[in-house]
């Protein structure tokens, strides 16, 4: 790569001063470069340099390789590369509201969330802190004497979590959705500064409650990178077998939301039964449904015993036969079908262009996936099945999370019938002075990506998290283009992107 970009693996750490650090022109034409040519940015932040300020890109491209690059910006401004690279456009809004530091020419610069500057009296819009309100702010409109606007939430019915949805219309078609989030901002990541402290890894399995696994391992892995620690081989095992199991769940969960949102009930109630099913499988192990205090750095907290294998093992054959049936019932039955294809499309081109992740990015055809691409954990030992879509409908995100599953299934069966001996967990040191360390995992809505750079005492100076739904956000207003505005319940549980994993 010429000495432009730092060739990392997935779960390392290296020492700050090898990171290049490029005159910001050929920093950003590098990026673009890239992106062009097939690398994706898996996280893109801005760190405080003094009176200045450290970009820095994760790219991640195929092979196993990621590269890390910065460039130091003078000023509180620099060039947008949105125009060029879309995936780009909502980290440059994130560092612009973060910073104050404005993306010079970006095409639709706006906050993202609705929280002061980092930099007390630095706004990229010149707010004053006290004028900025939740939910308010400029949104898109479409101009015409036949346009109506629809705006949903940010309060919804049901338990979900508050986000805001304007969609502008031309009868019932919808020409444009703005999905606009940033009702819960916790401030997390600033939170984690001066880390890692005991209560760190409570806050991770928190950051998405349906991903405490997934977040949980990527922490770890961080942690373990940086005071070059070992886990034990039975130790990443055990995390794999949650993993999946935390794949399945959700998995399972969105096949029958998907069924209900369509008034197919016998899928729904299915489903919602299988799905605790596996939820029970993870407190089997660890006594949380959701998987809290099971990923600890080092490996895991709790063991499995023989007995215990045997048992999910078994819980595991029934809940297959059940699933199959339920999704089964999907597939044959031709006015289910009649709504899942052909609705919500995402063109593999789109889908490329924004970066998207997971099985939104696998159902629009994009052959990517960590376990694959850049394996971690057990994953470097036992590979799992790739599978992809065709047409990037709501078919094909339904069928992806079922033939998913189905690998998950036999992944865990496979694994827990030879567990590998010795212990599951290991004592770890303190985190190493100023390194940068990464972690990609594949979470079951996708790519996890955790960034922790240290200081000179072997502390968090940053943290950076980017939960799958950030880069696949825009994906559902894209599939929401040139659809009928009652598809929408439809396209968005397709997809079944957070809100709280969005607002760190």
């Amino acid at each position: 790569m010429n000495g432009k970009f730092l060739e990392i693996t997935n779960g390392s750490a290296t020492p700050l001063a090898e990171l290049p650090v490029l005159a910001i022109d050929e920093f950003l034409q590098t990026v673009v470069t890239a992106t062009g040519k097939g690398w994706r940015i898996a996280s893109y932040f801005a760190l405080p340099r003094e009176k200045r300020h450290q970009l820095v890109c994760v790219l991640a491209g195929s092979s196993r390789r990621l590269a890390l690059m910065s460039a130091l910006v003078e000023g509180d401004r620099f060039p947008s590369i949105a125009e060029y690279s879309p995936q780009a456009h909502l980290f440059e809004r994130e560092i612009a509201e973060q910073w104050g530091i404005q993306p010079e020419w970006h095409p639709w610069l706006k906050p993202v969330r609705f929280h002061p500057s980092y930099r007390p009296g630095v706004d990229a819009w010149g707010r004053e802190p006290g004028s900025i309100k939740i939910g308010i702010m400029d949104y898109y409109r479409v101009e015409g004497e036949e346009i109506h606007e629809v705006a949903v939430g940010p309060v919804h019915a049901g338990i979900i979590e508050p986000g805001h949805f304007r969609f502008q219309c031309h009868g019932e078609v919808v020409h444009h959705l703005e999905i606009s989030l940033g009702y819960q901002h916790r401030g997390i990541e600033r939170s984690l500064a001066g880390g890692p402290s005991p209560r760190s890894i409570h806050t991770m399995e928190t950051i998405a409650g349906d991903t405490t696994i997934g977040h949980a391992t990527a922490y770890c892995t961080v942690l373990e990178a940086l005071a070059n620690g070992e886990v034990p081989e039975r130790g990443e095992a055990l995390r794999a077998v949650a993993l999946e199991l935390e794949r399945l769940a959700n998995h399972a969960g969105d096949l029958g939301a998907l069924a209900g949102d369509i008034g197919f009930l016998p899928t729904m109630s299915f489903c919602g039964r299988i799905r605790g099913e596996f939820l029970n499988m993870t407190a089997e192990l660890c006594g949380s449904r959701f998987g809290r205090g099971l990923i600890r750095s080092g490996g895991t907290r709790f063991d499995c015993s023989h007995d215990m294998a045997a048992d999910i093992r078994r819980r595991l054959s029934v809940a297959r036969r059940d699933l199959k049936e339920a999704a089964d019932l999907l597939w044959d039955t031709p006015s289910v079908m009649a709504r899942f294809e052909g609705t919500g499309v995402v063109s593999p081109e789109t889908a490329k262009d924004l970066g998207l992740v997971g099985p939104a990015a696998r159902a629009s055809t994009l052959a990517q996936d960590v376990r694959t691409d850049h394996p971690f954990g057990y994953y470097r030992y036992r590979s799992i099945p790739l599978v992809t879509g065709h047409s990037g409908d709501v078919g094909d995100r339904a069928m992806i999370r079922w033939l998913e599953s189905e690998y998950s299934i036999y992944f865990i069966d496979d694994l827990l019938s030879r567990l590998p001996g010795g212990p599951c967990l290991t004592g770890i040191r303190e985190p190493a002075a100023e390194m940068i360390a990464v972690a990609l995992v594949e979470g079951w809505r996708g790519e996890i990506c955790h960034s922790a750079v240290t200081d000179a005492a072997g502390r968090f100076a940053s943290y950076k998290v980017v939960d799958p739904s950030f880069h696949n956000w825009m994906g559902l207003a894209m599939a929401l283009r040139g659809e009928q505005i009652s598809d929408f319940p439809l396209c968005n549980k397709s997809f079944n992107l957070s809100y709280c994993g969005f607002d760190l």
